[in-house]
């Protein structure tokens, strides 16, 4: 039950501190689709999208009007393309059997462009232990499908606590970023790619959604976020101690989770799709005040990047965690803080004024919601460096039983001190220095990094 205090609270939240729904996001399986038959199969997944979310859009308009709350963006999630095309293109040779993978990618296009939402994801191969003939045609298909469409989002799983790294996956995938930065303008292709570890069935936010095999035929999941709401709280508690600003962000977690959990059931039950889970995540946009930056400053820290960023990111992630957990039936998804650099103004000013670099991020990553998040390098970056890149980000989720991502953009003809801009959610990103030193010879020994000691559970 809702008091009229805590109603006038969630509009001041809105009015002033950016608090909103960022993704509403509809998962649909695709299994049934499948078929041996390339135009039946690009026909079953056309009809399937339609046919269950064709009033997402207007539903989630109508709900978010009715209450006063913005959803800003909203999605649609598949199963992996990679899981169920292989019947379609097992008798193909490579060059048709990529064509044909484009296809299928420009039919998620024209449905999510009928349909009417921001983004579809689920472009995606699940690869941590091996890799099928037909994941790796989908995975060599990548940069000429982003080409070819505009909203669909592509995904690879290359690493899990269970099975380690697959080396050979991360090789492929840097070779695969550095062709898509070259194909698509601006690398925005990069922007709509994400490599994995420990990736979850459930996550409604871009560029890493999908509809996992476990799931059922369609489900409603939620991401809800505040950072300008968590900003407001902590500038005050001027000299208040660290479990006074915990206990604080804590409650303000859990009201920004309870109309998360609103919305979202509001909108499955409108459309009659079971709900699933609120994803916790404080998302930040290019927007002042509305930074994950901003909110670590506010704790003490003169600029984000300096000594004591990554214990006062832990803490603000816990928080979270600990107070939207309290106020939501089922939580999933990635849940925690995110920390893209061309998303988050603060972040953007940090990395300009010298405070924040490469490494302090990968070292954030040990506690944050995903991982090398929006991360813009230079052009002549090899392929082998990215690769390292996505090594290491592997490595700190498998140890750490985490999600862990890299959405890095190495853009063609910028350097250091450049930008590549791109404006709406996905900002503005400084080109940030990488180690020029080489990676080549331990990348191309390939094979799988085994799964750690603390895998061994059963």
């Amino acid at each position: 039950m809702y008091v009229p205090e805590e109603i006038i609270e969630t509009i001041r939240m809105i009015e002033h501190e950016n608090l909103d729904i960022r993704a509403t996001t509809m998962g649909i399986n695709l299994k049934d689709c499948a078929c041996e038959d390339i135009d039946t199969l690009k026909e079953n997944i056309y009809n399937k999208i339609v046919s269950n979310a064709e009033n997402l859009v207007e539903t989630a308009e109508r709900v978010s009007k009715k209450y006063g709350i913005p959803i800003v963006t909203k999605r649609v999630s598949v199963t992996p393309i990679g899981s169920i095309i292989g019947s379609a293109i097992k008798n193909m040779d490579r060059k048709e059997a990529i064509k044909a993978c484009v296809e299928v990618g420009k039919t998620l296009d024209k449905a999510a462009k009928d349909i009417n939402i921001d983004f579809i994801g689920g472009y995606s191969a699940l690869v941590q232990k091996g890799i099928t003939r037909s994941e790796a045609m989908l995975i060599d298909s990548i940069p000429y499908m982003m080409k070819e469409t505009d909203t669909v989002c592509s995904s690879v799983n290359v690493a899990t606590t269970k099975a380690g790294i697959n080396m050979d996956a991360v090789k492929r995938m840097g070779e695969v970023i550095k062709e898509t930065s070259e194909m698509t303008e601006d690398a925005l292709g990069c922007a709509k790619l994400v490599v994995f570890a420990n990736a979850p069935e459930d996550n409604p936010f871009m560029a890493g959604a999908f509809h996992g095999v476990g799931e059922g035929d369609a489900v409603i999941n939620v991401g809800v976020s505040g950072p300008g709401v968590v900003r407001a709280t902590v500038e005050k508690l001027k000299g208040a101690d660290i479990g006074t600003v915990c206990n604080e962000i804590k409650k303000t977690a859990f009201k920004i989770t309870r109309v998360g959990e609103l919305i979202g059931r509001e909108v499955s039950k409108e459309l009659n799709v079971p709900f699933g889970i609120v994803d916790l995540s404080l998302a930040p946009t290019p927007a002042v005040g509305d930074s994950i930056a901003n909110i670590l400053e506010a704790i003490g820290l003169e600029r984000c990047g300096t000594h004591g960023t990554t214990a006062a990111l832990a803490l603000l992630n816990d928080a979270v965690k600990k107070g939207g957990a309290m106020a939501a039936s089922y939580v999933g998804g990635l849940s925690g803080s995110f920390i893209p650099v061309s998303e988050d103004a603060g972040m953007i000013k940090a990395v300009e004024d010298g405070a924040l670099k490469l490494d302090k991020l990968e070292a954030m990553t040990c506690v944050c919601s995903v991982g090398l998040d929006m991360i813009a390098i230079p052009g002549k970056t090899p392929a082998s460096t990215i690769s390292a890149i996505i090594a290491d980000e592997m490595a700190i989720g498998v140890i750490n039983k985490k999600t862990t991502a890299v959405r890095i953009i190495p853009v063609p003809n910028k350097d250091v001190g450049d930008y590549v801009e791109y404006g709406g959610l996905l900002g503005k990103a400084p080109i940030m220095p990488v180690n020029e030193y080489s990676s080549e010879e331990f990348i191309n020994r390939g094979g799988r990094i085994p799964s750690p000691l603390q895998s061994m559970l059963n």
